[in-house]
C-alpha cells in the first residue's frame, strides 16, 4: 500500500466521508464514502469515484445520468478522516433530484409559529426522470 493511503484514517468499516466541492465556487455539492479501491482510482483517474453503502459497491460517479465530477484537487482533513474533493461537477447536476448540490434543504422558522421546517431553495436544473429513465443514481 502506497505511503500516501497508509495517512488516510479509514472507519472500522474501510469507509472514509468524502466531500465534493465546486472547484471554483466552494460550494458543497454532496457527501459520499469512499474506501481504499474508491480513493485509488479516483486518484488515478481524476474523475470521482465513491462506494455505494446501499449497493455494497464502486459507484462511479455519473455512470448513469452522466453528470461525473472531474477531480482538481484531493485534500485530507487534520485528524486524516475525511477527503475533500475539489471538482468540475459536469452538466451541473450533482444531485439525483436534479438540483447543483445535494444541500438544497434550508432549516426555517415557520411564520407565525416557533416550529422549525425543512424548505427546498434551489431549484430544479433538470428533471431526475429524464436524468436516470427510471433508475436512481
Amino acid at each position: 500500500m502506497s505511503a500516501w493511503l497508509k495517512q488516510v484514517q479509514f472507519d472500522d468499516n474501510g469507509l472514509i466521508p468524502a466531500i465534493a466541492q465546486d472547484y471554483q465556487t466552494g460550494a458543497i455539492l454532496m457527501v459520499a464514502w469512499m474506501n481504499h479501491e474508491a480513493l485509488q482510482e479516483t486518484v488515478k483517474s481524476q474523475v470521482a469515484v465513491y462506494w455505494s453503502r446501499s449497493r455494497k459497491k464502486l459507484w462511479r460517479k455519473g455512470e448513469e445520468s452522466g453528470h461525473t465530477q472531474k477531480v482538481h484537487e484531493i485534500r485530507l482533513d487534520c485528524d486524516q478522516d475525511v477527503i475533500l474533493l475539489k471538482v468540475e461537477q459536469m452538466g451541473g447536476v450533482a444531485c439525483h433530484t436534479g438540483r447543483h448540490s445535494c444541500f438544497y434543504l434550508r432549516l426555517d422558522t415557520i411564520e407565525g409559529s416557533e416550529d422549525l421546517q425543512w424548505n427546498p431553495v434551489d431549484p430544479v436544473l433538470k428533471d431526475p426522470q429524464e436524468i436516470y429513465k427510471g433508475t436512481h443514481e
